[in-house]
């Protein structure tokens, strides 16, 4: 069985370096509309700490996002294999940055979320609310989704649910990195949000959350003791 204070040692080994990370770009079914096309993306890597603040939700505050948004809208049938691409900074991807695409001290879990919007280009991103179509986290060998994506150059692969209702979405992509989270506010998340239009859904009516409230600071996967 593995323990909260085991998990704790095997993070803490890995140190707190500075390797951060962005969600950057978009693939359907192999094909991108290009980098940084569709998602609301900060200049700078860093993390949100606190899960009680509006930047949980799209990221910003202290990682201020890029404006004006780009106006990109990415269309993905409901069943599409869809990827999302994380690197270090908006500029590391092919480079020898040590922490491309993210450290490896930083093993955590990737979940993806989605909130129906009446359109993906509104810049409100409070109120709505989120459920999740994907989630991959600590696995059988003791590797974590972020292993994984490391292996992997940055891309995370997930399938859109054929039952996801037609409609624009926000689909907001969250690595949380556990390596510091014996101390309050030492979970780290990063995440952005991209601008979709799903096609070909059944229309089910999943089960949702807020952002901010999803969280808490003390959550047991938040804060390891």
């Amino acid at each position: 069985m593995i323990t909260p204070s085991f998990l704790l040692g095997v993070l803490s080994l890995a140190g707190y370096t500075l390797g951060h990370t962005i969600f950057q770009q978009v693939w359907v079914n192999g094909v991108t509309p290009g980098h940084l096309k569709g998602i609301r993306y900060p200049n700078y890597d860093g993390p949100i700490n606190d899960v009680t603040t509006n930047d949980i939700i799209c990221n910003g505050g202290p990682n201020p996002l890029v404006t004006p948004y780009d106006t990109t809208i990415i269309d993905i049938p409901a069943g599409a294999s869809v990827t999302a691409e994380f690197h270090h900074t908006l500029t590391s991807a092919g480079t020898s940055d040590g922490d491309e695409p993210i450290s490896p001290s930083h093993k955590g879990p990737i979940m993806v979320y989605l909130a129906k919007v009446s359109s993906a280009l509104q810049t409100s991103v409070t109120g709505l609310q989120w459920f999740k179509i994907f989630e991959d986290g600590l696995h059988s060998d003791g590797s974590w989704a972020v292993d994984t994506m490391i292996a992997n150059k940055g891309k995370v692969n997930f399938k859109m649910p054929t039952c996801v209702p037609n409609g624009e979405y926000l689909m907001r992509v969250e690595l949380i990195a556990l390596h510091a989270a014996g101390s309050n506010l030492g979970a780290q998340f990063y995440m952005e949000c991209a601008q979709i239009r799903v096609t070909g859904g059944s229309g089910a009516s999943p089960a949702t959350v807020s952002f901010p409230g999803a969280y808490r600071q003390n959550d047991p996967g938040i804060l390891i003791k």
